[in-house]
């Protein structure tokens, strides 16, 4: 359905009282309602709110179980006391930092966090702040290189220079958004062989006076792998003293920087090395929160044009703000702090490496069962990808997905981009709630359904596209 289109009205609408349980009626059983509730208007009368609440949890019980779909990034668990804080702070607008202002000091204390751990060159003066999630912040960034790509060519651009940014096929769709929305060309390095993500010579080969940066993923969520930002970085050095282009990095970490700083620690990617301009992360995926929460960070105020930052009163002080978005509660950054608070580093990394490590084993048993090929392991991200073994011609990755979802498993198959759209992968993501005991339930699920996917004739996925069910 196009958008959000409303559906014309069914023939058996009128019948749609009797889908009512009697129950439902606020006390008497016989007397309560009378007729079911239009879907795609407003009902003439309100309802009683037990009424309305059955309703609505009755449909959304047709959902996929979010602690079962190995498809999504997003945390799908936190503690009960993060949920009573969150409650608490729904209701208090993120935007207005002057009636919340202890709010807006945790989304502070949250920056100069995460500008510690990424190691900017001097915490107190990186510039940071809390989005809806990676995706704005994505855009924020973006919008920083372009502003300040516009201002060292400010005689050629708009009139005769279009801005490009070079990335991996394999970016989040955020960035194809991004390039649309703000005019700029997007120069999308291709897969090539078993090269699933960009590679530093390509990606320096692309680059000319005209690109406002580049961007290199620290965990693609195609298979879960690092893209070399230090190499990447190092090619752009050598691209600088070659030609005099200064090309700066953004490192989209939505989920590795989150993941790197606790568990690879002597990987350099982030504003130790000077390239890298700006980064951002997802709170809401290997931070641990619930969804919204993303964090954008740029290693000094240099990098961040003025002209973009709006000012608010902070205190009697001044609150710098950049977001796309105004208004939004201010639940997730508190979350995003206790998470901080509870865990610190020690409690992160045991964390992340328990899930490290059960995406590690999982991918080892599926190995094991012959019938699949890995592409990535989980060493890296604990996501990883798989194919279908070479000799297996009776099914594909796309009917292991449709069976899967018969047993309540949310596993996406797809098909990968340019130059690789020859190979569709089953990919899993761990995630903090997803347990040994779950990953036991999962295999043994798989085990049970291989049998039968052995005996087919051929496979049975005709409409790959309407089977595909990639997750970003």
């Amino acid at each position: 359905m196009p958008l959000h289109k409303g559906s014309p009205a069914s023939p058996a609408q009128a019948e749609r009282r009797l889908a009512l349980n009697p129950f439902f009626g606020e006390a008497n059983p016989v007397g309560g309602m009378t007729e079911a509730p239009p879907h795609h208007q407003l009902p003439d009368g309100p309802l009683p709110p037990s009424s309305a609440y059955q309703l609505v949890h009755d449909e959304l019980m047709l959902d996929g179980n979010s602690r079962l779909n190995l498809a999504t990034f997003v945390t799908t668990w936190m503690e009960p006391q993060a949920g009573v804080l969150m409650a608490e702070c729904r209701d208090k607008n993120m935007i207005d930092k002057d009636e919340y202002p202890r709010t807006a000091e945790l989304e502070r204390r949250c920056v100069a966090m995460l500008a510690q751990l990424w190691h900017a060159p001097d915490p107190a003066t990186a510039v940071g702040c809390s989005t809806t999630g990676s995706s704005e912040a994505c855009m924020l960034a973006g919008m920083a290189l372009k502003r300040r790509w516009a201002k060292r060519n400010a005689d050629r651009y708009p009139g005769s220079a279009r801005p490009n940014l070079v990335m991996g096929v394999n970016v989040q769709v955020c960035w194809d958004k991004f390039c649309n929305f703000w005019e700029v060309e997007p120069r999308l390095v291709p897969m090539e062989g078993d090269r699933f993500h960009l590679d530093a010579e390509t990606a320096a080969a692309l680059c000319d006076e005209n690109t406002i940066g580049v961007v290199a993923v620290l965990g693609s969520t195609f298979d879960g792998s690092y893209e070399p930002v230090a190499e990447i970085c190092a090619a752009l050095d050598a691209l600088q003293e070659r030609t005099g282009l200064d090309i700066p990095v953004h490192v989209d970490g939505a989920s590795g920087a989150m993941i790197a700083p606790f568990l690879d620690e002597d990987l350099v990617w982030d504003f130790r090395l000077p390239r890298v301009s700006s980064i951002n992360t997802s709170g809401h995926k290997y931070g641990l929160v619930y969804p919204g929460v993303g964090w954008a960070l740029w290693r000094s105020p240099e990098e961040l044009p003025e002209e973009l930052v709006f000012r608010v009163n902070y205190l009697g002080g001044d609150m710098p703000t950049f977001a796309l978005n105004f208004s939004r509660p201010g639940a997730q950054v508190v979350a995003q702090y206790y998470t901080f608070l509870r865990l610190g580093r020690e409690g992160y990394r045991a964390v992340q490496q328990t899930t490290r490590d059960i995406a590690r084993g999982l991918a080892e048993r599926i190995e094991a069962m012959g019938d699949f090929r890995l592409l990535t392991r989980g060493d890296q991200l604990p996501v990883f990808a798989f194919t279908t073994a070479e000799d297996v011609t009776s099914f594909d990755v796309f009917d292991v997905s449709r069976r899967l979802r018969e047993q309540g498993w949310l596993v996406p198959a797809y098909t990968f981009p340019a130059n690789r759209e020859d190979l569709s992968v089953l990919r899993v993501v761990c995630r903090n709630g997803f347990s040994a005991d779950l990953a036991a339930l999962f295999i043994e699920d798989l085990n049970r359904l291989l049998p039968e996917l052995r005996r087919q004739p051929h496979p049975f996925t005709d409409d790959r596209g309407s089977a595909t069910s990639f997750h970003h």
